[in-house]
């Protein structure tokens, strides 16, 4: 059996829509091969040298903020780029993928050579306020840790492409009640805050049992968007092995789309998994920046 770890080169998809998971919630997208094993290693490596105080210790995980945290109070991002070994070739390779795989085109159509060279040069963030993911949330989990269902909240563009690196998890997702699919405005959150939120620790609480699981290799990117995100929650179980790991029926939603080599693996280990250190990058277009520059005659 090929070792998972050693494959050669990220395998891209010819359109967004192409890497639909069909048995999820509409707009849930999943690639399994976005960084290549080289390039997982190089971020790792890159992660784990930020001096200490770059993170952020909670009780369930550590993370760190790139470019900086959102202002509590106005869910503001300052101006400022994502650091080079964050951001490439990770948004280069995020807006390199059409949303749609462009028809065949008629030469003696030239309306419809237009649309489908629009089509091919329109991307997962095409439609973002700024064009392009401005914010980046590490997430670190050890075994035994995860987060509380909650979604993403106002701050951000409904749009999340999420790179995962290490160990493989499960991702559990969970539909809003009805009364409860309203967005508010809430302090930058979800992963960013410690203390659950009240209305979101209520919901979770009500959940027996999630309506999807995603399995996330590392590697692989999953990109949330459209219902996924303005219907759903999504949290990570606390526990220290991710069970269930087999096609239909009470298993994961995206089994079929995972690689050959990690489906053999959980197939070998019984549909169960013992976690590993996971690591995640969840890249988003944050929708307030603050520009800071000197005034003549005035403050900074």
């Amino acid at each position: 059996m090929k070792d998972p770890e050693n494959l050669p080169s990220p395998s891209l998809p010819l359109s967004l829509s192409s890497a639909l998971i069909p048995s999820a919630p509409p707009s849930t997208y999943y690639i399994p091969s976005f960084l290549t094993p080289s390039e997982q290693s190089h971020l790792l490596t890159k992660i784990n040298s930020v001096p200490l105080p770059t993170w952020r210790v909670l009780s369930n995980r550590r993370l760190q903020a790139h470019p900086s945290p959102l202002s509590p109070s106005s869910n503001t991002l300052l101006a400022a780029p994502l650091p080079s070994w964050l951001a490439d070739p990770i948004i280069p390779r995020l807006l390199s993928i059409p949303l749609h795989r462009p028809e065949e085109e008629d030469d003696d159509d030239p309306t419809a050579a237009a649309a489908a060279a629009a089509a091919e040069e329109e991307h997962l963030f095409s439609r973002s306020p700024h064009g392009a993911p401005n914010h980046c949330l590490i997430n670190e989990y050890r075994p035994g840790q995860g987060i509380h269902a909650h979604e993403d909240g106002g701050a951000y563009a409904p749009i999340v492409a999420t790179v995962s690196l290490g160990a493989p998890v499960v991702l559990d997702v969970y539909a809003k009640k009805p009364n409860n699919k309203k967005k508010k405005e809430k302090p930058a959150g979800g992963e960013e805050e410690e203390e659950e939120e009240e209305e979101e620790a209520v919901a979770a609480a009500l959940l027996l049992r999630p309506g999807w699981r995603i399995c996330q290799e590392p590697g692989s990117l999953l990109v949330s968007t459209g219902e996924m995100y303005e219907g759903c929650l999504h949290g990570i179980g606390a526990v220290e092995v991710d069970e269930g790991l087999h096609g239909g029926e009470g298993g994961v939603a995206n089994w079929d789309m995972l690689r050959q080599e990690w489906r053999e693996r959980f197939e070998g280990e019984g549909g169960r998994w013992v976690r590993g250190t996971r690591v995640s990058l969840t890249f988003r277009d944050v929708v307030r920046v603050k520009k800071l520059g000197f005034v003549p005659g005035g403050k900074r």
